[in-house]
């Protein structure tokens, strides 16, 4: 082989770092431009679970993990004095009010925006603030700017983005995390969109709780038999309490992943993506997780989640011709009861 160099090696080693951190970030523009518009226009449904969104994102070289800080302004630009705009959703409220990308946040209302811990910040600031115009102070090209920004309500839940390989998703109910490989198999954003919204229908109708319990029935039943076990003399070391628990997490899986398919390709099309052909995410996913074709453990087999997607998009079209309200058709909606106006798929972007 031929000879390398440390020098060669570590030239190499920081070109791949930069390009990785703003691959990184221009996968977190697009996941949070799908994300403002699925939490918005579906904000009804997470009832009082809201907050204000700004629709973006801001940081500092010292909120990065150590090895990026040193080309952080290379990479994205930074400034360590203040925190810097990286991310604008278009149409969102910051850029309505016209804050671009590499704008310094200075402060707001008054009070000096932190270099550390952004994001925390201006979530406490947002929750106190709500939907009140906030004057913002910015640095551009070292001139102070000054711009009213009027935020949106949204839902509350954390929509992050995990580098990592797998085409997965998940939500504990506490925020949604989409992988990296999620966005690389997507090819539009009426695809991530779809997927986003699967994940706010989990949270939005308890699916994670529902789980919870039956884990923690399973668990009590077996261990009901375990201790009948135990007084007959014989140790079964927790194995029916262990079995049952896992039954329970998985008890009804299926369904709830069939229903947060239907509910979130209602969210994806509430907030205003055309969703004819998504459909097809569930065939390139099979290339990529060729057990799911036939096996269905805690999710449908693609094959069930590609025909179902089929029949509920020609669902919304269907309701779209016929000018209905674009609220999925289940028995015991809890939104039945609200003022149609409330549920208006309209944004206020």
């Amino acid at each position: 082989m031929p000879s390398l160099t440390l020098g060669d090696i570590a030239d190499e080693r920081r070109r791949q770092e930069i390009a990785q951190l703003r691959d990184y970030f221009a996968q977190l523009n697009k996941l949070n431009t799908v994300a403002y518009r699925i939490v918005t226009a579906n904000r009804a449904f997470c009832k009082t679970w809201v907050v204000a969104q700004l629709g973006m994102v801001a940081t500092t070289p010292q909120s990065l993990p150590g090895r990026y800080r040193k080309f952080s302004r290379e990479a994205l630009g930074l400034r360590w004095v203040r925190p810097t705009v990286i991310s604008i959703v278009p149409d969102g409220p910051a850029a309505k009010a016209g804050i671009i990308d590499k704008d310094e946040l200075i402060s707001f209302n008054g009070e000096r925006v932190p270099g550390t811990a952004i994001p925390r910040w201006i979530n406490a600031f947002m929750e106190g603030n709500g939907e009140r115009s906030i004057k913002v102070e910015l640095r551009r090209d070292d001139e102070d700017v000054t711009v009213m920004v009027t935020p949106v309500t949204g839902c509350a839940i954390p929509i992050q983005l995990e580098t990592n390989p797998d085409p997965n998703a998940f939500t504990d109910y506490s925020r949604i995390v989409i992988q990296t490989g999620i966005l690389r198999s997507t090819q539009s954003d009426a695809d991530l969109a779809i997927i986003v919204g699967h994940e706010l229908a989990h949270a939005t109708m308890g699916h994670y709780d529902k789980k919870q319990i039956n884990s923690l029935i399973g668990a009590v039943g077996g261990g009901m038999i375990d201790g009948g076990f135990l007084l007959g003399g014989i140790s079964t070391g927790g194995a029916f309490s262990n079995y049952l628990y896992a039954a329970g997490t998985n008890a009804f899986s299926v369904g709830f992943e069939m229903e947060a398919d239907y509910v979130g390709a209602y969210y994806a099309a509430r907030a205003g993506y055309d969703i004819v052909g998504v459909e097809e995410v569930w065939q390139r996913f099979s290339l990529e997780i060729p057990t799911a074709i036939r096996k269905a453990t805690t999710h449908p087999t693609t094959p069930v989640r590609y025909l179902q997607m089929r029949k509920v998009v020609e669902e919304i079209a269907e309701k779209k011709r016929n000018d209905q309200p674009l609220l999925p058709d289940l028995k015991t909606a809890w939104y039945h009861d609200l003022p149609e106006a409330t549920l208006s798929p309209e944004r206020n972007d």
